[in-house]
């Protein structure tokens, strides 16, 4: 069983004081004979750290000041060698995958079949979902053995949710926007709090370092983490990097 965790970064609702250029979803993939080793080393590194709260990208600010914040009392420097410190962690893994998929919200605004944001949610999701479905199938391939996976979002607003819900249905359901059978995906969703997931913690600061790079053009996170996402060759563009809408050659 692989387990794959998905966090968000970037806003797609225009009423946000917080609007952004990209929505960004950061997922990981993590099989579960390596989950308990992984959340057992998470836990040594915030205790070696006195952090004792969920970790989230946005704590990482120096001006980050949040009650829930376990860092706020950390200088910058320290945030940065922490935040380092589990990059390193999550990349020690050669089993761990990552797979990212940035939407250009602007540019998907115009296709004709993106109305509105539970659109964009939906071919958003639905697009990483896909990955997934297709690296079990690699897996399988390679192996001559059936391998299956579980799908978790941490839980958001509860209008979100039913978005997310919807999209459940979506693949669990064929309907006239799916043309992928996720038949090695069990269960569809699961929602989650994101504060008792190791693993969604880890989704959260992918997704944080993809959206710095294509929000911020600073891409020093994102090389730290570049050698773990899927790929075909050296190539992770489509396979564990995807682009909606999809960049024209």
């Amino acid at each position: 069983m692989h387990l794959f965790f998905l966090e968000e970064s970037g806003s797609v609702d225009p009423k946000n004081k917080n609007f952004s250029k990209y929505f960004v979803i950061g997922g990981v993939i993590i099989p579960e004979e390596l989950w308990i080793e992984l959340h057992r080393k998470l836990k040594e590194l915030k205790k070696e750290y006195k952090v004792f709260t969920e970790i989230k990208w946005r704590y990482f600010a120096l001006g980050n000041k949040e009650k829930k914040n376990g860092m706020r009392y950390m200088s910058f420097e320290e945030r940065g060698r922490f935040r380092n410190k589990l990059y390193e962690l999550l990349v020690s893994y050669p089993e761990i995958k990552i797979i990212s998929i940035v939407t250009d919200i602007e540019e998907a605004y115009k296709l004709s079949y993106v109305c509105n944001q539970r659109d964009l949610y939906w071919f958003s999701y639905k697009q990483i979902i896909e990955r997934f479905q297709y690296y079990l199938q690699d897996l399988a391939r390679d192996s001559k053995k059936e391998y299956n996976g579980m799908v978790f979002i941490d839980k958001k607003s509860a209008n979100t949710d039913k978005i997310l819900k919807d999209i459940q249905k979506g693949l669990l359901i064929v309907d006239k926007f799916s043309h992928s059978d996720f038949n090695n995906i069990i269960e569809g969703i699961s929602l989650i709090p994101s504060h008792y997931s190791s693993g969604a913690q880890f989704a959260d600061i992918v997704a944080g370092a993809v959206y710095q790079m294509y929000e911020k053009k600073d891409s020093r996170y994102f090389d730290r983490i570049k050698c773990s996402f899927r790929r075909r060759g050296d190539n992770i563009s489509g396979y564990g990097l995807i682009s909606f809408p999809k960049k024209k050659k």
